[in-house]
Order: structure tokens, then sequence, then C-alpha cells
């Protein structure tokens, strides 16, 4: 579900009404006062929520879900538990962001109307630094002794934890950020992820509701973005350090005490455990899952899938180090003149 914090949920909406929305029939077993009050994930959801799942994996886990209300594929076959009433829609994906979309209609970019570049509903701890046309939003909180930089704009409802120094230019919105936390300047935290449905009629942006949870000491480089989640959150660990020029997705999980260096990028829903180490440039798909103590060599890269932590990978795709040296020196060998025999 999203957070109140950030998002103004207009519903609860009548089933009738999505349907019609969906151009779907109602179910025959739905009552007439059937009400969805919120979207939310198959894991998290309750009997008044619509989750989606995309594709028969996605429709697998509905047996687990308390959900009330979900959007499947109409060409899939599955035996939902009894509690749920199950929408059967061309693209769930579509379909759910048709859904968000009537329940979160002011779902995009923190705006916010209000003369003071301080709002009086903001929260300040004591010995905050606010530099020149730095802009904070109402229901904002900032801990004692964080310094805020020129031009940052911190938006509504953001709680930034104690001794914390946000650079000049930084826009944090829909995020939670913890004590000795450092922004360097030009930093994105918590824009929309890069979601669509997309169709013949072209993309349709899907309404991302998540947030950004940063934790205590992190440290975050000068024009790294970091995007909220679509309905979960983009977690990044306590003592994690991410360096300038950083791309982070949607719902991406980073372990405690990472070191990612510059130039990386980092697709939506990968995971990387604790102490993981991505060199300069390095490539993550979706849904990489990425274990503890992994050290990925420079421009190495990874198609959607696990890693086993505790070793050291280089190379496209990503192997155990002395393999891919091997490889590599293999291939130098092969663009080397042949030696001519003198007879």
């Amino acid at each position: 579900m999203a957070d109140p914090r950030f998002y103004s949920n207009r519903g609860p909406v009548s089933l009738a009404e999505i349907c019609a929305r969906l151009g779907v029939e109602i179910p025959v077993e739905a009552p007439a006062d059937a009400w969805v009050v919120d979207v939310a994930t198959v894991d998290g959801a309750g009997p008044e929520h619509l989750v989606f799942c995309a594709g028969k994996a996605g429709a697998n886990l509905l047996p687990r879900s308390l959900a009330g209300y979900a959007l499947v594929e109409s060409g899939l076959s599955i035996a939902p538990p009894q509690r749920m009433m199950i929408l059967k829609v061309a693209s769930p994906t579509s379909a759910f962001g048709t859904v968000a979309r009537l329940l979160y209609p002011d779902h995009g970019l923190s705006q916010w109307d209000q003369k003071e570049a301080i709002s009086p509903a903001a929260n300040i701890g004591e010995c905050v630094r606010v530099a020149p046309g730095a802009v904070i939003g109402p229901d904002a909180e900032i801990g004692d002794h964080t310094c805020i930089g020129a031009n940052a704009v911190i938006g509504p409802g953001v709680a930034i934890g104690r001794n914390s120094e946000i650079g000049s230019n930084v826009t944090i919105t829909h995020s939670y950020a913890g004590d000795e936390v450092l922004i360097l300047s030009g930093a994105q935290i918590g824009q929309p992820g890069f979601g669509f449905a997309s169709g013949a009629g072209g993309h349709a942006k899907i309404p991302q509701l998540g947030r950004v949870i940063v934790q205590d000491r992190v440290e975050i480089g000068a024009c790294t973005t970091i995007d909220r989640g679509a309905l979960g959150d983009t977690v990044i660990g306590e003592g994690t350090k991410i360096d300038n020029l950083v791309q982070i997705g949607h719902n991406c999980r980073i372990g405690r005490h990472c070191v990612i260096v510059g130039q990386v990028g980092v697709s939506g829903s990968c995971e990387l455990g604790d102490f993981v180490v991505l060199g300069g440039q390095v490539g993550l798909a979706d849904h990489v899952k990425i274990g503890d103590g992994a050290r990925l060599a420079a421009r190495s890269a990874l198609a959607p899938g696990e890693l086993p932590g505790g070793q050291d990978y280089g190379g496209v795709p990503a192997r155990p180090i002395k393999e891919w040296r091997r490889q590599m020196a293999a291939i130098a060998r092969l663009g080397q003149p042949r030696k001519q025999n003198v007879g």
C-alpha cells in the first residue's frame, strides 16, 4: 500500500466502476456493494486490496495472497483461492496502471503550493543549517545538526535524520533518510521509476507509489539517481557508499556496507547482499540477485538471475574471475601474429 505521508488515496472505488474502466464483466460472485480500497503487492495485500500478476509465474503466487481482487492475463487458466475475485484482462500491467491512477490521481512529482521557501508545517530540528534557495515542503522532518545545501528541494513528508548533509541542487521526494547520511550535489532521490505498460497505442506510465529508504551512514555521490519503488520500497542499506553518476532503479534492495563505483547501472527489482562491490560501469539487468560479499570487476554485466556471494567475478556475462582472466588471455593469444618458420 502507498504511504499516506506521500500519496493521497481517493478510494475506495466500487468494483463496478473499476470493471467499467477496464472494459470487463463484473465477476458473477461479486456482491453488489463490492469496493476496492487500495492496490498492493501480492504478499502485502488484504481482502479489500487489488493486486496484479504478470504472466503464469506471477499468477502462481496468488494462492498465498490474502488479496480480495486480482488482475490476471485473460489467457491463463488458474485456480485462485475461493476468497479472491479474478478480473481477466489483456494486460494486467496496463490494467493495474488504470486502477492505480483512479485511486491515486496525484501520483506524480511532488507539487505543493507555498509562498515560503521553508513550509511552516515542516519540522526542523535544532542547529539545522539551510543554505539560500533551499525549499522544504510541508510535513518534512529535518533532524538536529543536519545541513541543507543551496537550492536543494526537500519534498513534502520527507524525513532526514540527524547529522546529515544534503548537497546543493539535490532533490529528495517520497523518501526517508537516516542519521549521518551524505548526499552530494545534484543527486535525485525518490523520483518515479521507469515503469510502463507498452501496447499498440504506445507506452502508458505506471504510477510509482513506493518510497526510497536510505539507512544510516549511507553516502550518495553527485548526480546519482535512486528511483522510488513501484509499490514497495527501494532500500539502500546501512553504511553503503555510492559513487557519482550511478543509476539505481525502482524496487532495488541494496544491502549493508556495499560499494557501488561510478557509472554503475542497476535495473529495477535487483537485490544486492551485504558487502557487495560493483566496479565502474557495471550493468545489472532487472531482477538480478547477488549474494553477500560478491565483487564484480569494472564493466561486468549480468542478465536476470542469481550470482552466489563470496567470490570475484568479471566479464559479460559475469563469471568467476579466474575463468574470465583465462578466457581473456586466450582471446589475446588468438590475436597475436603467427611466428614464421625459417627453413
